[in-house]
């Protein structure tokens, strides 16, 4: 209800977010980008941090981002939005930052920024578009490409022994002491799109409590390139990314009962040194036995 005022006998039920500029989106049609960029600004807004957030957009179909995020923003290099909300959060550690990004860009040219920002537990949060190809230069392989998927640079269809396997990123960065939230949703059913809200704004959440590093990764589709229509494209990426890219939590400190990454990996530490302990005992005891068996043997 953009540039409307209600009457006295209307009820507004549902207006345009302030966290979204007026200007109207370019995406292809279909394409869930819009999607995505609505509930991030909602989440921004209902957290009332619009004013003290700085937005990073790098290179490819989320280079047009700095049109419609009704925030600060910074266009990175491609592949550098990492680094460069790196620099901006500890300018001002005070401000949310997160950066806006595809596959092709966090996943292939910018994996070392990506892992390493995630390895030191910057407080940025990530959101993290996968739609499993190239989009903005043409469809070719992405590092999410799935095995046989054909694309404009796999015309044969992804081969593994080839091109190697795809990158599951949540499921990797989930295993770094720096990262508090790390989470896979998508935007395919009002349901879905419930759940993905509740993910992207507990990111932030988790970012202003300076809980530590946090990535919503955003199943996507690119009918584009895909060759598909939108209800097509759908479908397709219900039937075979679904399976490949699981939905779900893969990392929460707060959920597992730590108020931040360093309390989370100071209890990891405590709990892998009684481990070892108890294996080096085991092991003296079982030397230790085998003495004493020799021994009585003579």
């Amino acid at each position: 209800m953009t540039g409307h005022t209600p009457s006295a006998n209307e009820k507004a039920i549902f207006t345009r977010t302030k966290g979204l500029t007026d200007t109207a989106f370019t995406y292809c049609a279909g394409c869930m980008h819009g999607i995505v960029h609505r509930l991030v600004a909602e989440s921004l807004e209902e957290l009332d941090v619009l004013g003290k957030t700085i937005g990073i957009a790098p290179v490819g179909c989320s280079v047009t981002a700095t049109n419609f995020f009704n925030c600060d923003m910074l266009q990175a290099s491609h592949g550098r939005a990492a680094a460069a909300a790196t620099g901006v959060k500890r300018v001002n550690p005070d401000n949310i930052v997160f950066s806006y990004q595809g596959d092709g860009d966090l996943a292939a040219i910018g994996t070392a920024e990506s892992v390493h920002a995630a390895a030191r537990g910057e407080h940025i949060t990530v959101i993290f578009i996968n739609n499993a190809i190239y989009g903005m230069t043409g469809g070719q392989m992405a590092p999410t490409t799935m095995p046989g998927q054909i694309t404009q640079t796999s015309p044969y269809g992804r081969i593994i022994a080839q091109d190697g396997y795809p990158l599951r990123v949540v499921e990797m960065l989930a295993t770094l002491d720096g990262v508090a939230y790390a989470e896979r949703v998508t935007v395919d059913t009002p349901k879905n799109i419930r759940t993905a809200k509740r993910a992207i704004r507990k990111a932030f959440e988790y970012q202003r409590d300076k809980v530590g590093y946090t990535i919503i990764e955003v199943l996507c589709t690119c009918p584009t390139n895909w060759g598909l229509n939108p209800l097509e494209s759908a479908d397709w990426m219900r039937e075979n990314m679904f399976p490949y890219y699981p939905l779900g939590v893969y990392r929460d400190v707060k959920a597992e009962g730590y108020a931040n990454i360093v309390d989370a990996a100071a209890a990891l530490l405590e709990e892998q040194t009684a481990a070892e302990a108890e294996r080096q005992a085991a092991e003296a005891a079982k030397e230790a036995a085998k003495v004493a068996a020799k021994g009585g043997g003579e």
